[in-house]
Order: structure tokens, then sequence, then C-alpha cells
């Protein structure tokens, strides 16, 4: 069962995000980018008070750098769908699981992120989990 609403084009466009943001990181990169995704869909908070759809989030000024450039506009692939799939049911996966922020740094990961404790590193991206009492919805199981 999906935890956010998702139609085909929705899983396309995430496809896409997924592949633009973290294909060098392989499979496991591509579904952190769907577990952060996913987490701005699902949370009414911070940043993401007023965003509640996947084109919404990932639309939304300044959140993906990937959507300023071209290859984020090709054609998504069955594979990458998949895994666009899996986000959508609820698959979530540490350092991920429960982060609404991600970044790739030219070198270390800053121990926070606009105000935000990092989690940990997966390859080239740091991750960000809201700090107590920011958003405590993050938390909440499906």
């Amino acid at each position: 069962m999906a935890v956010v609403r998702a139609n085909t084009r929705d899983i396309d466009m995430l496809a896409r995000l997924l592949r633009a943001e973290a294909e060098g990181e392989g499979q496991q990169g591509m579904l952190l980018v769907g577990n952060v995704t996913i987490n701005r869909v699902r949370v009414r908070c911070s940043d993401f008070k007023n965003v509640n759809t996947i084109p919404a989030v990932i639309h939304q000024p300044h959140a993906f750098e990937a959507v300023t450039h071209g290859y984020f506009y090709q054609r998504a692939r069955e594979q990458d769908r998949r895994l666009a799939r899996r986000s959508v049911q609820g698959e979530r996966f540490w350092p991920a699981k429960f982060s609404l922020w991600y970044f790739k740094p030219p070198g270390a990961c800053p121990p926070q992120w606009y105000g935000q404790p990092h989690v940990a590193r997966f390859k080239n991206h740091c991750f960000y989990e809201p700090a107590q009492g920011e958003c405590e919805a993050i938390y909440n199981t499906f």
C-alpha cells in the first residue's frame, strides 16, 4: 500500500529525480533520495508545510538541483520506476529513514545543515534529520 498518493506521472517524475540526483551512488543512493522526497510529501512542517504531492515537492524552489539540469527531463527508465515505486510504498533506509534534507558537499559533512543535525553520510551525500521538536511527524509510522 502506498504511503503517499502517486499516479503514473508522479512515479515517472520521481524516477527521473532519483536518477538525476543520485545515479552515481547506485540503487541504494537513489532509494535514499526517494526516502527524503517521500518524507517531504508526508510532513507538514519546516520548509514543507505547503507541499503535499510528489510534483510539488520536486518543483519546490531550490529543493533539488537536478531539476535545473537537462538530465532530469529525460524519459524515465523502468529500473528507476521500480525504485520510485518502492519509495512510494514506504520502504525506508537509514540514513534517510527520517531525513528531510541531504546534500553533496565538496568535503566533509557539516555537523548541521540549516540548523538541522547531521545523521550520516552515504557515499557523497550527507543526510540531515529535523532537530528535536522541529518536525515530530517525521517519526510517525505508516
